[in-house]
């Protein structure tokens, strides 16, 4: 039934059928609604949404632009007459960068049976327990799907599948950054929030469990405390010690190594160059170190 589809609209467009199956499999993935694409004879990469948006990469050559925009409208028809379910709610992704990178957009409960598609078993990656998502879609290599009913999102990247616990968000679209780090952020009804500010629910079906902090050292505050020495409790309180005379009846002055506060000031410096510490700061500790020497 596909392959007949494709035929007849290469037809009647006079595209190759390998770029009206195209076509037909970017509408699939837009819900019939919209779809981005990428074929040399569409003029490159192009966007088309259901309504009379049309943008195509030749965007001077304004007879393909009416081609593509006519096979669209006919690759959505095809599909809506073969379509054997329903799906509801969008979910948009987009790249905070240029370039020609590949995304999509699905609604909720993936596209539907439909007779022109045979089944994909890579199509339903995530863990089969959470059903059918509220939303999906892919950008690069890059897939994801939403469950909102279970607060759980499913992020697949390469041979990885993670999911994470969505908390409160209402999630409404993803975006992934193409220079730098290529860091993944969504937006909900608190803005945008990095993915990695989720809690990682598991890893490829194992359980991820959050590890504990390391056990403190012996010499930490929780060891007991040392008993007193011999000298101390020898000593009467009624004959103080010199110390404890001076420490009492003098104000208490202590006397450091120069060497040592001069690598301090040195170390208060580095600080201070890396954006640490204000400069106020540094002047002020400076001067309570060469106040000791």
């Amino acid at each position: 039934m596909g392959q007949q589809i494709a035929q007849t609209l290469s037809n009647r467009h006079g595209f190759s059928v390998d770029a009206v199956s195209h076509m037909l499999a970017a509408v699939y993935n837009g819900n019939g609604s919209m779809a981005q694409f990428s074929h040399p004879e569409f003029g490159g990469s192009g966007q088309w949404m259901s309504g009379g948006m049309m943008m195509i990469g030749d965007m001077f050559n304004q007879n393909l632009k009416y081609r593509v925009a006519a096979l669209c409208d006919d690759c959505a028809r095809s599909i809506a007459e073969n379509q054997t379910g329903t799906t509801s709610g969008v979910f948009q992704s987009q790249s905070q960068s240029g370039g020609s990178n590949y995304q999509d957009q699905q609604a909720g409960g993936g596209s539907g049976e439909n007779s022109l598609f045979a089944p994909d078993p890579r199509r339903n990656w995530w863990p089969s327990e959470l059903g059918s998502p509220s939303a999906s879609g892919s950008q690069n290599q890059m897939r994801y799907a939403y469950f909102a009913n279970a607060q759980r999102l499913a992020v697949a990247t390469g041979d990885d599948v993670w999911l994470y616990d969505t908390l409160h968000h209402n999630i409404g679209g993803f975006s992934q950054q193409q220079s730098g780090d290529g860091s993944i952020t969504f937006t909900s009804q608190f803005g945008i929030v990095p993915l990695s500010s989720l809690p990682v629910v598991s890893r490829n079906g194992v359980t991820e469990t959050p590890q504990a902090p390391p056990a403190p050292a012996p010499s930490q505050a929780s060891s007991p405390p040392a008993a007193p020495t011999q000298s101390t409790q020898e000593t009467s309180p009624a004959e103080p010690t010199p110390a404890s005379v001076n420490t009492s009846n003098q104000p208490q002055t202590t006397s450091s190594n120069p060497n040592d506060v001069f690598e301090t000031i040195d170390r208060l410096g580095g600080l201070l160059d890396k954006g640490y510490i204000t400069q106020e700061e540094f002047d002020r500790k400076k001067s309570d170190l060469l106040d000791k020497i």
